[in-house]
């Protein structure tokens, strides 16, 4: 069995995609008969270390060792400054707990971050050490291009888009694979085959503070044939109240549901009773254009939706991407047309999308990880 030292900056438990995401993971790994260790900064009031609680949050039953680390730091503290101190902060957090952990740890050990000051610390210990890269930054750039001097240095991308854009002569040819997001098809197992008109999209509106451009898709439902609707799950209550006043002033308010965020073992749920998910996002960050591997593009995989994307490199860059109908942002013309085509296209069965389930993908990261 592997002993696996999860060390991450990110905050638990919390509804963030990236959360769910690093959970879903580590379930799958003990499954896999890994020996999972979680360490994370305790950096918000409802952050907890405390297994019941998380595992309860997360709707999961694995057994892993989950270690709140102190976060005696400014970054979430204040309201000002917010990008400077998180840079900070982080910085200070990765550099305190690798020296700690590190030095606890036997040299069998095996690490995984999704931080890339802890990638770089673990790099400089000479530790074996995966970092799984979700977004592309210069300051980032120079700090992998450091850290893969090391032959214990490894990188896991989340699209090619994201590789190619970081390699440099640094990237050596053995020390990276690029991996996109799987889901848990266990959730998905009892979806009945529905052949409604139902749009929907799930997840956060904003990304990055910025918008998801959601007001976009009610034009286009306003311009559709009435017997399509739309469901939005993931919006806050104060978000719930400006897209039902937007619904109303565009006569689609009684086509319209929108819902608040569900736990992760519910999505299933609300994915069936529709028939088209949409990935939507702004052009305003690049991480959305280029980079993104949504999750919600393989639950609606996993529930059998037909997909209605944006057409973005990222979303033409996602497996079973000649699945996706795509439409120009901004477009109504567009947008209605992908529509349209979507009606004469055949759904997904669960049983063409084994390879993007999250077993599969522990499976490729342990085998990552002992190469």
């Amino acid at each position: 069995m592997h002993n696996l030292n999860y060390i991450t900056y990110q905050t638990f438990p919390a509804f963030t995609a990236n959360s769910i995401q690093t959970i879903a993971n580590i379930k799958y790994l003990v499954r896999n008969q890994v020996n999972v260790s979680l360490y994370f900064p305790l950096r918000a009031v409802t952050s907890t270390d405390n297994i019941g609680e998380l595992k309860k949050f997360y709707s999961i039953e694995e057994d892993f060792q989950a270690y709140g680390m102190e976060h005696n730091l400014p970054f979430g503290k204040f309201k000002i400054f917010n990008r400077i101190l998180f840079l900070i902060s982080h910085l200070i957090w990765s550099y305190q707990t690798v020296k700690t952990i590190a030095n606890e740890k036997p040299e069998s050990d095996l690490f995984f971050t999704r931080s890339d000051w802890v990638f770089y610390f673990l790099s400089k210990r000479n530790r074996t050490v995966v970092f799984e890269c979700h977004q592309f930054t210069k300051i980032r750039r120079l700090i992998i291009n450091s850290a893969l001097k090391k032959k214990t240095s490894k990188i896991i991308f989340l699209n090619t888009l994201l590789k190619k854009d970081y390699e440099e002569k640094y990237l050596l040819s053995e020390n990276f694979i690029v991996l996109h997001n799987a889901v848990d098809l266990e959730y998905f197992s009892e979806i009945p085959e529905t052949h409604g008109s139902e749009l929907v999209f799930i997840g956060k509106l904003k990304r990055f503070n910025n918008s998801r451009n959601i007001d976009f898709l009610l034009k286009g439902l306003a311009c559709l044939d009435k017997k399509y609707t739309i469901k939005i799950v993931g919006a806050t209550k104060a978000e719930i109240k400006e897209l039902e006043t937007v619904a109303f002033a565009l006569g689609v308010n009684k086509r319209l549901k929108v819902l608040e965020t569900v736990p992760y073992n519910k999505v299933a749920n609300q994915l069936s009773t529709s028939s088209i998910g949409v990935l939507i996002n702004s052009k305003f960050n690049s991480h959305s254009t280029r980079y993104t591997s949504p999750l919600k593009y393989f639950e609606y995989l996993a529930a059998g939706l037909k997909v209605l994307a944006v057409d973005y490199p990222s979303h033409r860059d996602l497996p079973y991407s000649e699945k996706i109908e795509y439409f120009d942002e901004n477009s109504l013309e567009s947008f209605i047309s992908a529509v349209h085509r979507l009606d004469k296209k055949v759904k997904t069965r669960q049983s063409e999308i084994s390879s993007i389930s999250l077993d599969v993908r522990a499976k490729e990261i342990i085998k990552f990880l002992s190469t």
